[in-house]
């Protein structure tokens, strides 16, 4: 997969490397190339060309390590990196993917939000996979914690009005990632 080549920019380009270097590092599970691939054609998918979002599906995972703050660390680095106004609307929107909760308003929140949850409408097979990489990425958490976690992950998704926040994303993605979402839950919770 050529992700250097989906770069938005035509400058940043040691940035770039830096991303693609720390989303291919050894730890990562799911929050891996293979996911920022999914969230650049998901964004596709939604009908989005406006690079600023595009910059920010790079960064919002580009710290991963587990930790709380991982987004704000991603911000942080995109708000350092590049220039001030730029800067500042990338961390914005990686902070919105914390929660997935963007302002109604906020339509490129929306979007990048909605193209990050998009693997959780994945058909079987691939939603397994995420599942068992999301596992993988917490290997070192004791499996009854990591399953009391993830559940109350799950039920906030689920408890929120639509799991997507753009017209084309709830169309195209509500209703199987509600029914992947609400089938994990019951795995989890049978134990």
């Amino acid at each position: 997969m050529d992700l250097a080549g989906r770069w938005p920019l035509e400058t940043h380009l040691d940035v770039r490397d830096e991303l693609l270097a720390a989303w291919a590092g050894p730890d990562r599970g799911y929050h891996d190339l293979r996911h920022l691939a999914e969230v650049l054609d998901r964004l596709t998918d939604l009908g989005s060309d406006d690079d600023v979002v595009r910059l920010a599906a790079w960064f919002h995972d580009g710290v991963h390590d587990g930790a709380a703050d991982d987004e704000e660390r991603s911000a942080v680095w995109a708000e350092r990196v590049l220039p001030a106004g730029l800067g500042r609307e990338v961390g914005r929107l990686v902070r919105t993917t914390e929660r997935h909760r963007p302002d109604e308003g906020d339509e490129r929140g929306r979007l990048l939000s909605d193209a990050d949850l998009a693997i959780l409408a994945a058909p079987p097979g691939r939603y397994a996979e995420y599942v068992a990489d999301v596992r993988r990425e917490y290997a070192a958490v004791p499996d009854d914690d990591f399953a009391r976690g993830r559940a109350a992950v799950l039920a906030d998704l689920l408890a929120k009005p639509s799991l997507f926040h753009t017209d084309t994303a709830r169309r195209l993605w509500e209703d199987r990632a509600r029914a992947n979402v609400t089938a994990e839950l019951a795995r989890l919770e049978e134990g």
